[in-house]
């Protein structure tokens, strides 16, 4: 078992053109009924900012030591606590930081969702919350997120979660346990 704390500074981030490079996933699940029954209908989880005044999806900064499949896996387990199979990008968004006032490029991924951990790194900064796509999408504070989920949406109703893989077949993002 590894302990497993929230990386900080920004000396390893990764920029292009200027533009810190940020990395996040839309965590999703197929929704189970109260008596077990598993939908065709998906569920997203957000989180809030780390102030507590907004709803996002897990993101954080892209590091030198890591693929970027490897960030977006290790934002979503730090951020919200859940460690899944993370898929095929949804798409690379330029926005303006509303707390620096600079640009940033931030590349979305969904991520199917296997296990919601009990411990995780910023449960104390956080809350967490399973939603359906229409009340994240209005909850949801950064229009380039919201995209992001449009694209992920149109993705699952093209191709239902049961049938879709991870990014390549052979390519396993490492899990961390929390102690």
């Amino acid at each position: 078992m590894v302990c497993v704390v929230s990386r900080t500074g920004r000396q390893y981030q990764r920029y292009n053109k200027g533009r810190r490079q940020v990395v996040g996933c839309i965590p999703y699940r197929l929704k189970t009924s109260s008596d077990g029954i598993v939908s065709d209908e998906f569920e997203v989880l957000v989180i809030s900012s780390q102030k507590g005044h907004a709803l996002m999806f897990p993101k954080g900064g892209w590091e030198l030591d890591e693929s970027i499949e490897e960030a977006a896996s290790r934002e979503s387990l730090e951020e919200a606590g859940v460690i899944g199979d993370v898929e095929r990008q949804l798409g690379k968004w330029d926005f303006l930081s509303k707390s620096r006032g600079t640009f940033y490029e931030g590349l979305m991924f969904p991520m199917f969702v296997k296990e919601e951990l009990e411990l995780w790194p910023e449960q104390h900064l956080r809350q967490r919350m399973w939603m359906k796509v229409d009340e994240a999408r209005e909850a949801c504070r950064d229009w380039w997120m919201k995209e992001a989920l449009d694209v992920l949406v149109h993705r699952l109703s093209s191709s239902p979660p049961s049938v879709m893989k991870p990014m390549e077949e052979d390519k396993t993002v490492p899990l961390i346990s929390i102690c």
